[in-house]
């Protein structure tokens, strides 16, 4: 199993004050990747309050039915002013398969940590199996 849950604030640069034409061209680039990705769980990129963001979510068999953490590197790549987060359960993550992990996106550079107030997953989420 596969569950994931994120969002990011798509900025250029930190600065906070990004050029408005290269903006709307990084958030067109995204839109293609995103619809690329044709995925049937959440996946939205819309502008709210003039500023763009990216909403994902879902629950699949496999994480490689659906690549969710490159387009948080890839974000990094073409957005490095851009912030967010992606917690991910993965039961097949040799090692962390009873952990919650959280991506943090700062700054252009993305980072794995595990999710202490959802993990270890058992017994915090559920009762050990009998």
């Amino acid at each position: 199993m596969y569950e994931y849950h994120g969002w990011i604030t798509v900025r250029e640069s930190a600065v906070g004050d990004d050029d408005d034409v290269r903006l709307r061209q990084i958030v067109d680039g995204l839109r293609l990747r995103i619809a690329q990705m044709a995925s049937p769980y959440l996946l939205d990129l819309r502008w709210m309050n003039g500023e763009p963001f990216v909403h994902v979510g879902g629950n699949s068999n496999h994480s490689s039915s659906l690549d969710v953490v490159g387009l948080f590197d890839h974000v990094a790549e073409v957005a490095p002013g851009s912030y967010g987060l992606l917690h991910v359960r993965d039961d097949e993550d040799p090692g962390r398969e009873n952990e919650v992990r959280v991506l943090r996106l700062a700054r252009g550079t993305v980072t794995r940590h595990t999710e202490t107030l959802l993990s270890p997953c058992i017994p915090t989420l559920e009762d050990p199996f009998a």
